[in-house]
């Protein structure tokens, strides 16, 4: 399970990491092998404020990282441009 936001380049990136998985581990190509779980984070869903407004970058990975740490995803994919300098403890 691919934690992803629904961005296009979100999404480019995590259809781009499935790919790579499957190329490394062939067993993975079996349909639904590898979900792409797409995820709305408050980055997405608030968009009269700006980013400094809300607190910053951890606003488009926040969500994924909680799922990540209750097991709803393996592993999530982020832009580096949206992944703030600090990580929650087990990501």
């Amino acid at each position: 399970r691919i934690g992803t936001r629904g961005s296009p380049l979100a999404l480019a990136q995590a259809y781009l990491t499935r790919k790579l998985l499957i190329e490394k581990y062939p067993e993975l190509s079996e349909e639904g092998a590898i979900e792409i779980c797409v995820m709305k984070t408050q980055g997405d869903m608030i968009l009269d404020k700006s980013l400094m407004e809300l607190g910053g970058k951890g606003l488009f990975t926040k969500e994924l990282d909680t799922a990540l740490l209750g097991d709803e995803v393996d592993i999530c994919v982020h832009s580096m441009k949206d992944v703030p300098t600090w990580l929650p403890d087990g990501t």
